[in-house]
């Protein structure tokens, strides 16, 4: 491609920049390099080696992203379309912060915030400038997830009385690292479980049309030395008998399935819920339906085309992510975090 050309493309696609260089920001820039009409313009990051190595990993059609070592030099860079933020979660508030003061739309790796009083202010924010703001939750978005949401809809199982869920594995300890270091908002919870809550919400809501609030939430937990939660089993119950159970944990093997059981039959993604691509069906004593839905690139996609449409329309949240989804998951990650007395510096 001549250079004319190139520089061409670049100018009309939607050019992301992504703060906060590590391993899930691959994933991201994988699939923006793959989608149609985008491209990574712009990465940023406080370590200069490792951000370079980052850009140079996905360069494309011969042009790396820019490499950014300050904030405001993405700030100030009028060609950025949109911005994704995948920083430890203890800084997303900051840079979420700073982008949607200077205009710039804001995809940002979940849990958006640590807790709901930073989340409220990056909301009213957001509203308050007009620009969009989106909790990446890419689950929501998963082509199996559109299986199982007809099923619901269409009451293959009839009313939903349950779900469970486990979301587990076991890493090396590493007290400073940002699993396990409250500084950097550690914690299973927070890390993991918020898949769990976020699915749990999900359900509901289309199975219902909408999700009621919770009747109560009981946790239970094993905390780790540095006093963060390494290990959750939590019950949530809702109105009409309805329950969740579910456990996360950084020091525990599952199957990390979730299942959901109604009056006649019950639904089951049965490997690695979060990013499944298999549902099954079981009604009664019929022989299971078992349908496969694979991610088109690495399942990113999904919430990268969704915040692009928002954008482009203009619009402050989405409507299948939106702003109050946000701050009712992380009601109940504080409730959960306040029974377990797992509290951060920075919130002291």
């Amino acid at each position: 491609m001549r250079k004319e050309n190139v520089e061409e493309k670049h100018l009309t696609q939607f050019a992301w920049a992504i703060i906060g260089p590590g391993a899930i920001a691959h994933r991201f820039a994988e699939a923006i390099q793959l989608l149609p009409n985008t491209y990574l313009h712009a990465v940023c990051g406080r370590q200069a080696e490792r951000t370079a190595r980052f850009a140079a990993d996905w360069a494309n059609d011969g042009r790396a992203p820019r490499v950014l070592s300050h904030i405001d030099d993405l700030l100030n860079d009028a060609r950025i379309d949109g911005v994704y933020i995948a920083t430890p979660h203890a800084f997303h508030g900051e840079m979420v912060q700073h982008c949607l003061a200077a205009g710039k739309p804001v995809l940002c790796e979940k849990p958006l915030v640590p807790n709901q009083a930073q989340a409220q202010a990056l909301v009213a924010l957001s509203r308050e400038r007009k620009v969009f703001l989106m909790e990446a939750l890419w689950t929501r978005f998963l082509p199996i997830y559109e299986v199982v949401a007809n099923w619901l809809a269409t009451d293959a199982i009839g009313k939903v009385h349950g779900i469970q869920s486990s979301f587990c594995f076991h890493p090396e300890y590493d007290p400073q690292g940002r699993l396990y270091n409250p500084a950097l908002a550690g914690g299973s919870l927070l890390d993991i479980g918020v898949y769990n809550v976020a699915m749990t919400r999900w359900i509901l809501e289309v199975a219902l049309g909408r999700c009621p609030e919770p009747l109560a939430i009981h946790a239970h937990g094993v905390l780790a030395p540095t006093g963060v939660d390494q290990r959750v089993a939590c019950t949530i119950t809702f109105p009409g008998g309805v329950s969740s159970q579910f456990i996360c944990a950084f020091d525990t093997c599952a199957d990390n399935a979730l299942r959901i059981f109604g009056e006649r039959g019950s639904i089951c993604l049965p490997h690695h819920f979060w990013e499944a691509t298999q549902a099954i069906l079981h009604i009664h004593d019929n022989p299971p339906q078992e349908v496969h839905a694979p991610m088109r690139i690495n399942g990113f996609e999904g919430e990268v085309e969704e915040a692009m449409r928002c954008i482009r329309a203009g619009l402050v949240e989405s409507p299948r992510m939106p702003h109050a989804e946000t701050l009712a998951i992380i009601a109940y990650l504080d409730e959960i975090r306040n029974q377990l007395g797992v509290r951060y510096p920075f919130e002291a």
